[in-house]
């Protein structure tokens, strides 16, 4: 597989960083996770369980290791440093300033294996007037302004259904992780890299910034194009109260459309800009979904060249058969459905294992590598570093 000898550290908490590394253990990557003596990760114990097992958990840290060390004792700052000199990548995701304190920040590391590939993962970055700042996604979706324009149907801001800053901070620092292990084939060195939740979804931007820089204003949300203004780019409630969705504003979509509901007069209207002047053919489109039910517009939709779907449900997306052929749904031999690998190579594609370490499963056996003998180990259980 692509990152078959890759060895990662792993402190990271939640969802960022331990999905970043499960990505990297899905592709080969021998990932240790350094779980906190006083409970382990948190997500062990979020949500839904089956058999005693977080669904969360279960989606963010198949295939990993678990080790546990007290970083507040000598002993277990020491056994860190020794274990991060025999990776490749180390991950943590704690305020800034916490793994320095702790003894095992990059320089600490750094000093010891120039070759590290060091990545901090924050709400706000390692530096600026919000450094100190506690966050989680929302706040930093909020100070970023995205959530002024995730309206709900009652124009007020709604809480997003995807945490878009910890899944765009992950996917960002594998992408960043990924650039520096690659040029350290060339140079030898590591590197050091400060990745902020806040400026990952600030980065997903750049095709609704257009009022925000052009005129220097806010937008009008439901006046723009992604997000209401253009009436071939935007949701309908169906007869029987569920939804569709049309999903592509280009004029052909619009004119197979409109042509087939008999309305062609209203296709010049669906030229740019999006805003009130396609409130007539927005009109129009509501009442006419608002006929049939969601079933019967799929079938009226089966030979329309356009973009159109049905609004499923959480359930009814992890049975459509669109991701169960692409197996991003996928099931163990227990019956438990899984998320899948999204990155899908033609050569040494990632394989799924669904092992689940138990917390601190591999703590003496992750020591004996780093050559510590049976009577330290037990010397350091008994102080407590494990």
């Amino acid at each position: 597989m692509k990152l078959e000898g890759i060895r990662v550290l792993d402190l990271s908490l939640f969802l960022p960083g331990p999905l970043l590394t499960q990505m990297m253990a899905d592709h080969g990557a021998e990932v240790i996770k350094l779980e906190p003596i006083n409970g382990g990760e948190p997500n062990r114990e979020i949500g839904l369980k089956r058999d005693g097992v977080s669904v969360f958990f279960a989606n963010t840290h198949r295939n990993k290791k678990s080790i546990q060390l007290n970083l507040k004792t000598e002993a277990g700052r020491e056994a860190a440093l020794r274990l991060a000199e025999s990776c490749d990548v180390m991950i943590e995701a704690f305020r800034p300033g916490v793994v320095d304190r702790l003894g095992v920040g990059y320089e600490a590391v750094a000093a010891r294996h120039p070759g590290i590939v060091y990545a901090s993962i924050s709400a706000f970055g390692q530096d600026g007037p919000y450094v100190n700042r506690p966050a989680h996604d929302m706040a930093t979706e909020a100070y970023a302004g995205i959530l002024s324009v995730n309206l709900g149907p009652d124009d007020r801001p709604a809480i997003p259904a995807i945490a878009n800053a910890d899944m765009l901070s992950s996917m960002m620092g594998l992408s960043a992780v990924l650039m520096a292990l690659l040029r350290r084939k060339d140079t030898g060195q590591g590197d050091y890299i400060d990745l902020a939740m806040m400026d990952s979804v600030v980065a997903a931007m750049p095709n609704n910034m257009g009022p925000v820089f052009a005129e220097k204003r806010a937008p009008y949300a439901k006046h723009e194009r992604s997000w209401g203004g253009n009436a071939m780019y935007r949701m309908y409630e169906t007869k029987d109260d569920k939804w569709v969705v049309l999903g592509g504003a280009e004029m052909h979509f619009a004119a197979a459309i409109l042509n087939k509901m008999g309305r062609p007069d209203l296709i010049p209207l669906c030229e740019p800009p999006p805003g009130p002047n396609q409130d007539p053919v927005k009109e129009f489109l509501s009442e006419t979904f608002r006929t049939r039910t969601q079933a019967e517009w799929c079938d009226w939709f089966a030979d329309v060249d356009a973009a159109f779907a049905p609004l499923n449900d959480l359930r009814q997306g992890a049975d459509d058969p669109q991701l169960r052929h692409r197996q991003m749904i996928v099931e163990d031999e227990r019956g438990w459905e899984h998320i899948g690998i999204p990155m899908k190579f033609r050569q040494e594609p990632g394989q799924l294992r669904f092992e689940l370490a138990e917390l601190g499963q591999h703590t003496e056996q992750v020591l004996r590598g780093l050559g510590y003998a049976d009577g330290d180990i037990a010397a350091m259980r008994e102080d407590g570093v494990f």
